[in-house]
């Protein structure tokens, strides 16, 4: 059984009644986690309106702590009833919009510094992001594009919170992976390949020397893809920031070509960046995949998890 405590604005922390029904959305970033409970209430007794956070934890373990966007409170033939609804810590900041800013040099350590940690975030682990020259935030930009632009285009990476609400400026790791063949029980699969929006080439231009530099997606231009993206650069782009970018506009059209929805009528089955190897006769999407999303629901049915897979590298 799920639990969850609820802290609120004025320093409290009250115990969740055991939930009637929950939906926990795990994704690697943006949007961000999402939770969903429905619980018991008697009228008249004590409410949840001062909720800011929520820590849930199951079998012992957390599985998610975020912010508590709405308290609804609820009477009708069936009784009384209360929905909580929240996001992950990503939220803060989303929510949150930049300071424009200039760096001569930016490390990650400026950039933990003046855009994550003002907002009581954890980072369980900081990486090993190059510094990087010249970085610029513009306004009207969230502190959390100001993280992704420094981690993801320039040092690959993709920033990404865990069940506990922690950062990481680090990748997935390659753990063994999970098993799908014969032994375990599947409700439902569906798995496509997705032509529209697939890049085949990216023409990164720079604004003031008018360079052009192609950067093309052979494999899907070996299938007969032909879709173009001209995109021009600030005139400070080095080369190597010019190529990178073209390559992360070709990855990003790629990441949904092929996917996988899988249904195991579990509870927490798999988690975000987790590899699942599909092994089962008769299905056309046997392979390596990793999980880009995980959702899990509980209720009268039962309980279960829904994962979206993609390709392991693209994520």
């Amino acid at each position: 059984m799920i639990q969850g405590v609820v802290r609120g604005w004025d320093g409290t922390d009250r115990a969740l009644p055991p939930c009637l029904s929950w939906r926990l959305a795990y994704g690697p970033g943006v949007p961000c986690d999402s939770f969903l409970l429905t619980c018991p209430w008697e009228p008249g007794g004590e409410t949840f309106e001062r909720g800011t956070e929520v820590v849930l934890t199951y079998q012992g373990a957390a599985c998610f702590r975020g912010l508590v966007d709405e308290v609804e409170h609820r009477i009708s033939e069936r009784g009384g009833e209360m929905e909580l609804a929240g996001r992950g810590m990503a939220a803060r900041l989303l929510d949150n919009e930049a300071l424009p800013a200039e760096y001569q040099v930016a490390t990650t350590a400026d950039i933990l510094r003046d855009h994550v940690e003002p907002y009581g975030i954890q980072v369980a682990e900081a990486g090993d992001l190059p510094p990087v020259s010249g970085f610029s935030i513009s306004s009207g930009e969230s502190e959390w594009s100001a993280l992704y632009q420094f981690a993801r285009y320039y040092g690959g990476v993709s920033p990404r919170f865990d069940r506990e609400g922690r950062l990481y400026l680090t990748p997935f790791p390659d753990r063994e992976a999970l098993v799908v063949d014969g032994t375990v029980a599947v409700a439902r699969l569906c798995w496509r390949e997705r032509r529209y929006g697939v890049l085949s080439q990216v023409l990164v231009r720079d604004r003031t020397t008018l360079a052009v530099e192609p950067v093309d997606n052979a494999p899907f231009q070996a299938q007969g893809g032909l879709r173009r993206q001209v995109l021009t650069m600030p005139g400070r782009s080095s080369y190597q920031a010019m190529r990178y970018s073209g390559t992360f506009q070709i990855d990003r059209s790629r990441a949904e070509q092929r996917e996988v929805e899988l249904t195991v009528p579990a509870l927490f089955f798999a988690w975000p960046g987790d590899l699942v190897r599909l092994e089962r006769p008769g299905w056309g999407c046997n392979g390596l995949w990793r999980v880009r999303e995980a959702v899990v629901t509980a209720g009268d049915a039962g309980g279960e998890t829904a994962l979206v897979l993609a390709d392991p590298d693209l994520i």
